[in-house]
């Protein structure tokens, strides 16, 4: 009896070490002698969580040596970039200048890792005066690219209002042509670098180009919207994340595109409203929720762009809710993310894809790129928009 309870135990011991909860997780651990300030809360924002400056899952905790830490999720691997936060952008991590720093980075293993960081001072936290402004980036927009609006109201949302940006092909005010609509979320990092966080997409940048080699013969209006900065989460899932306590207002959101945005779209510019000519594009959460507006709203979203999407937010619900729509027959899906985003990213994704064939959508209406260099960041969104988007629009 006891060699069996010794076995048992053993056996116990050897699951709980080959478990990835067990083994692979990293701690991120702010010095002592950093700036940390008594009584107030330092969280962690970064590619792992969608750079929430406030994820109620990411706080780090004080320790008796004055020094505080956070043990991240064993699913956090591979490339990731981060920043510590006291809660907001404008209470971010700063050096001894008062100017904030660029991400940390770090490659996460699958062994167990301290990561060991000093943080100078904090943006809010100038002594004698506010924190100096930052030099503004420079306006990179194309003249093409115009503000549709700085406060189109949201009424699905109650009536939230919001900046949309829309790009008018080059060719559009000397031709009586229509053209396709391509709508994009997070529009604050797709026209210009003033705005961006991370950097733009530059998709009016890849568009002209298009254009001018003529690569692009039918050209295509784009619509961006910008994010909601803290409900962003809120309005890019359907479902809520319980850990983080975000989400659920992903359908509204959508409702908001089709039933008002679109129409305004299509009453004042000469637009092809059909389907096939229709896209919705994002990256992260944005890929979540245009996977999402594809299959609620198959007959207006035609083509469907999902770059590095974030289906660990809400992954069985997604994958219950594709489970059970039909694709359209002529919908196109294209995924595009990088197998060093985290050990799950591309795993998910690719079940996304496989419950979408299951659903009936033709291989040949799927596109499914892994480019071994990508990373969850805007420059390869930005390189990888081009190809996508020939893919979607080009057939």
């Amino acid at each position: 009896m006891q060699s069996r309870v010794g076995v048992f135990a053993w056996l116990c011991w050897l699951v709980a070490w080959l478990s990835p909860t067990a083994w692979a997780q990293t701690t991120l651990r702010i010095a002592p002698g950093s700036a940390v300030l008594s009584g107030q809360k330092i969280y962690v924002a970064g590619s792992f969580n969608d750079w929430n400056p406030a994820a109620p899952g990411y706080v780090l905790a004080p320790q008796p040596d004055g020094a505080c830490q956070l043990t991240l999720p064993a699913t956090v691997r591979g490339h990731q970039e981060f920043k510590f936060t006291r809660g907001s952008w404008a209470t971010g991590e700063a050096d001894a200048n008062f100017q904030a720093v660029p991400n940390h980075q770090a490659d996460f293993g699958t062994a167990p890792t301290t990561i060991t960081l000093q943080v100078a001072a904090w943006t809010d936290q100038r002594p004698g005066g506010p924190t100096p402004p930052l030099l503004p980036k420079p306006h990179t927009a194309a003249p093409n690219v115009r503000i549709l609006s700085d406060s189109f109201r949201l009424p699905q949302l109650g009536g939230r209002r919001r900046r949309i940006w829309l790009y008018l092909p080059p060719d559009y005010t000397t031709s009586k042509r229509r053209y396709p609509v391509l709508y994009l979320h997070d529009g604050q990092n797709i026209f210009d670098e003033a705005t961006a966080y991370a950097g733009e997409w530059a998709v009016d940048k890849t568009l002209n180009e298009l254009a001018a080699s003529g690569q692009d013969p039918t050209g295509c209006v784009v619509v961006a919207i910008d994010n909601g900065g803290e409900l962003r989460l809120d309005e890019y899932s359907p479902w809520v994340n319980e850990r983080l306590k975000k989400g659920g207002e992903g359908s509204q959101y959508v409702d908001f595109l089709v039933r008002t945005l679109k129409p305004y779209i299509d009453q004042h510019y000469r637009t092809r409203p059909d389907p096939a000519h229709t896209a919705i594009m994002g990256s992260s959460m944005g890929g979540l929720i245009s996977l999402y507006a594809g299959l609620k709203y198959p007959l207006v979203f035609g083509r469907v762009g999902v770059f590095s999407p974030a289906f660990w937010f809400a992954k069985d619900s997604v994958l219950a809710f594709v489970r059970r729509r039909r694709p359209a027959p002529l919908s196109r899906f294209y995924f595009v993310a990088g197998p060093a985003e985290g050990p799950t990213v591309v795993p998910q994704m690719a079940e996304v894809r496989d419950a979408l064939l299951a659903r009936g959508l033709k291989p040949s209406h799927v596109a499914f790129a892994t480019p071994a260099d990508g990373q969850h960041a805007e420059w390869f969104w930005r390189r990888e928009f081009g190809p996508a988007y020939r893919w979607l629009m080009g057939k």
